[in-house]
């Protein structure tokens, strides 16, 4: 028991040298930082997930752009982004361009702010990626550190005895546990957050496709109503 006691993780922090301690204080903290982008983006993508797809089904039966921006309300989002960017280039490309021009400049317009949305989405992405990379190495670090006091401490005294070496080497593996303590959910959350992120991606492109139909339906509209004046007149 009492070896039980001197070899705790606690007791082994405790005695580890000021390198080691940093060490596995820095690791501690990145796997504060792992579960705290966990939770965040959890909330993050699912709320944005269930916004866009209600958004998607509230314009399903839209027969036109205005229909559509009616039908969502002046809420914001990707969705009403589309909607509001084709109506804008409709609207300044009247008359003075083609409709394959202004199908051109929308379909650029929502690629922009699918690459917006992209980048939104993936902040966070990016530390979690670290940690899972790095955190193995850093603890790594840590045990070499401390196997190489361990060693030094060795040479002083001048003796093999188990119960003299035990206890810094022990000190020093801790540093390598916690950082694979640290980099493991990393990594895991990271692959899980790359498919969440995917998924709403696909729903992205999605709406950015409903929005070009809304828009290509307009246009063919308006020319049938300037069409049909014509043969009036």
């Amino acid at each position: 028991m009492p070896v039980m006691k001197e070899l705790s993780p606690w007791v082994m922090f405790m005695s580890a040298d000021i390198i080691v301690k940093a060490v596995m204080i820095g690791l501690a903290f990145a796997s504060l930082v792992t579960w705290t982008v966990f939770i965040a983006k959890s909330i993050e993508l699912t709320l944005a997930q269930g916004r866009l797809r209600s958004a998607l089904k509230k314009i399903a039966d839209a027969r036109s752009l205005a229909e559509a921006q009616f039908a969502l309300g002046a809420k914001e989002g990707i969705l009403p982004s589309f909607l509001a960017a084709a109506l804008r280039e409709a609207r300044a490309s009247a008359g003075i361009s083609s409709d394959a021009g202004i199908k051109e400049r929308a379909a650029s317009s929502f690629a922009e702010i699918a690459r917006a949305e992209s980048r939104r989405i993936r902040i966070g992405m990016g530390v979690l990626a670290t940690i899972g990379a790095t955190s193995p190495f850093v603890g790594l670090f840590g045990t070499v550190w401390g196997i190489m006091n361990s060693f030094i401490g060795i040479s002083k005294s001048q003796t093999t005895n188990l119960a003299v070496v035990a206890p810094g080497i022990a000190e020093a593996l801790l540093a390598t546990a916690i950082g694979l303590v640290a980099a493991i959910p990393a990594v895991i959350i990271y692959n899980h957050f790359a498919r969440m992120t995917k998924g709403y991606l696909e729903l992205v492109s999605r709406a950015s496709g409903a929005a070009a139909r809304l828009l290509s339906r307009d246009l063919d509209r308006s020319h049938g109503s300037v069409h049909s004046r014509a043969a009036a007149e």
